[in-house]
């Protein structure tokens, strides 16, 4: 139920019963609409409130900006090879050059030459280095990536998503979000 939200829609943070955010990246935030509704199926516990409330002739409630859900939500160990998840493992840059511009992604082994579309074999490519490298192996176009492709778990995902933090945070999700960071003397 991840939902893109704006900072002006009063998002909630959705925590899994243990406290953690369900997902780092994108994300998980619902809407103002489905956190209310998920308060009074009781499926959430309210844990942090925004100041701006709703209101009906009878009933008034300040609008939750953080909430855990009830029962855990065990999560996925083997994330979903999709070019997002390819893209975050490797943090949104080049392999090649480091660009973050014209983002695209490379089979390490050419497809037309039994490369596979999988985990270990492709890797995130801007378009100039990708159309550089061709149909060629990189040994073949002398172009060798800073990390080799490898699948990440979802630790990884989370542990790179925690580096690119959306545009807008909410002072209430901050403690949540980073509360495994390491913390400065």
């Amino acid at each position: 139920m991840n939902v893109h939200v704006s900072s002006s829609g009063f998002p909630a943070l959705v925590l899994n019963a243990d406290f953690r955010p369900l997902s780092y990246y994108p994300l998980s935030l619902w809407s103002w609409q489905d956190t209310i509704k998920a308060v009074f199926l009781e499926r959430v516990n309210i844990v942090a409130n925004y100041d701006h409330a709703v209101r009906s002739p009878s009933f008034e409630m300040k609008l939750p900006s953080v909430v855990s859900l009830k029962t855990f939500v065990k999560p996925s160990t083997h994330p979903a090879f999709t070019r997002f998840n390819v893209f975050l493992r490797d943090r949104f840059s080049c392999q090649y050059c480091g660009d973050r511009d014209d983002l695209t992604f490379d089979h390490l082994i050419p497809r037309s030459r039994g490369g596979l579309t999988t985990w270990d074999n492709v890797i995130t490519a801007c378009s100039p280095c990708n159309l550089r490298k061709a149909n060629l192996t990189p040994d073949e176009a002398r172009m060798f990536p800073s990390h080799y492709p490898f699948q990440p778990t979802v630790h990884q995902l989370h542990k790179n998503g925690r580096l690119f933090p959306p545009n807008y945070l909410h002072e209430s999700w901050v403690d949540y979000l980073y509360w495994d960071s390491e913390l400065e003397p």
